[in-house]
């Protein structure tokens, strides 16, 4: 068994599952990807840390942060560890202790982008589920049989992280709409429009 080390190369929607992203996986050293699909939520609370968007009250990961650094702790790092039955697994490696805690994978990841922790994945995952972008220019491509699959359109890095930032925006403002938090909600539509959307 070899670990080996990812790091986060975007996100993307799918078109074919409403709420579902893919959130992409690039080999550190090597060009080889992993599409892994999560909520919506999972995705949100992701690309809130990427961008540095500061929610004005702590999301569940900032809470288990602020738990595993209370009891002394630190996350060292994440490990997707197994597939199986098409589902992801991965663990949670804490300083100072022998116990690997299961976890999903986005759970796992949105709590290393919040450290700053390495992520890992088993080798034999990345052979079985992982591929390799066609043009080697095409940074960002995910597979056309997996794009068919499961209806994942790939962008470009750049504008992607822009169009994350958008939809994460968006979505904060359909649920302050909701909850019937208008002062909230007009904060968030002047965002979307000083962003060029309206």
């Amino acid at each position: 068994m070899e670990k080996i080390p990812v790091e986060i190369l975007g996100l993307t929607s799918s078109s074919a599952s409403s709420g579902a992203y893919a959130l992409i996986l690039k080999e550190t050293h090597g060009n080889r990807r992993l599409p892994i699909i999560i909520g919506a939520w999972e995705a949100q609370c992701i690309a809130l840390e990427i961008e540095g968007i500061r929610p004005p009250r702590p999301m569940t990961h900032d809470l288990i942060k602020t738990i595993i650094e209370t009891l002394g702790s630190a996350l060292v790092e994440v490990y997707i560890s197994e597939l199986r039955d098409g589902t992801f697994f991965a663990k949670l490696i804490l300083e100072g202790y022998d116990a690997e805690i299961d976890s999903r994978p986005s759970d796992a990841i949105a709590l290393a982008v919040r450290y700053g922790s390495p992520i890992y994945i088993e080798e034999s995952i990345l052979n079985d589920a992982g591929f390799q972008p066609e043009n080697e220019e095409d940074d960002d491509a995910l597979p056309k049989k997996f794009e068919e699959e499961e209806g994942v359109k790939s962008s470009a890095p750049a504008p992607q992280k822009k169009a994350t930032e958008w939809e994460v925006i968006q979505h904060q403002l359909e649920e302050a709409i909701a909850q019937e938090n208008y002062e909230r909600a007009a904060q968030l539509r002047d965002q979307l429009k000083r962003m060029g959307h309206n």
